[in-house]
């Protein structure tokens, strides 16, 4: 049985570098095999309103009311939180994965492991921005080679002398501003992949169409944990404050519940059919 390549998530035209990111990362790392998954246009339809509708509310709450600890908290909160969405995904995606193959059948856990690579290459690929990050905080540091090692290189080709002061000289500013250029980008790189990778439950929906619907609430309910014993990020009162706070679970919740049953109604996509049962 085949049918047309589909996509899932929150895929809404965005425009500019972030879509076309967006696509090329998403693109190159989903399976061409799994002809299986359906595309229903008010399942993407819901979830692109439900987010337009939170980041709204999320402005919304920071221009009405005042930040609870100056903009540098409230920017060190959210990379924060972000990373803490990341690594709650990454147990989630790795849990929900596991179980599929352990409870699925036979056939069916040849069938889901041809799709792993995926999830796989995204964990790798968002693992190399950090690596990135080391490599040239290390380089200006001068943790991994320093002027007197470039020295000593250099002094073997040309002998000692002012010679081999200036190339290492010059080696060394051009390695560090290299490394500024590659910080910078590999910074920047991390960002945008650690949002993707909890964007797209690190492309669990590669395995199954049901993980991220199953996978979402584990997120937003950690991250409303995650929040309380944080405290807030603005000074609102508490009954704006935490009605803010349990909306994204509880829509979220709702919305896989939702997304869940329709797919099981519309399409006829289950858990037990899923695994084989």
């Amino acid at each position: 049985m085949s049918g047309p390549r589909t996509t899932y998530g929150n895929q809404a035209d965005s425009g500019g570098a972030l879509r076309a990111f967006f696509r090329s990362w998403s693109r190159g790392f989903t399976n061409d095999v799994a002809a299986d998954r359906v595309e229903d246009h008010l399942i993407t339809g819901m979830q692109l309103a439900r987010t337009v509708l939170g980041l709204v509310a999320a402005v919304w709450l920071v221009a009405a009311y005042p930040l609870s600890g100056g903009g540098e908290k409230f920017v060190l909160g959210k990379l924060l939180e972000l990373a803490f969405s990341c690594g709650i995904l990454a147990v989630g995606s790795f849990a929900g994965i596991t179980a599929f193959l352990v409870a699925s059948t036979p056939d069916r856990r040849r069938h889901f492991a041809q799709r792993l690579h995926g999830p796989i290459l995204a964990v790798l690929t968002l693992a190399a921005g950090p690596l990135c990050i080391w490599l040239s905080v290390a380089t200006l540091k001068g943790d991994l080679i320093d002027g007197r090692d470039l020295e000593e290189f250099f002094a073997s080709f040309t002998g000692p002398g002012v010679l081999c002061a200036v190339l290492a000289f010059l080696t060394l500013a051009i390695g560090w501003l290299a490394a500024v250029a590659v910080l910078l980008g590999s910074s920047v790189y991390t960002l945008l992949a650690t949002y993707l990778c909890v964007f797209t439950c690190f492309l669990a929906r590669n395995v199954h169409q049901l993980l991220p619907a199953l996978l979402s609430p584990l997120l937003v309910w950690s991250l409303f944990a995650f929040q309380l014993f944080n405290g807030p990020d603005v000074a609102a009162p508490p009954e704006v404050l935490y009605t803010f706070m349990l909306g994204g679970p509880l829509s979220v919740t709702a919305l896989s519940v939702w997304e869940v049953r329709r797919l099981r109604n519309r399409h006829g996509i289950t858990l037990r059919v899923a695994l084989g049962r």
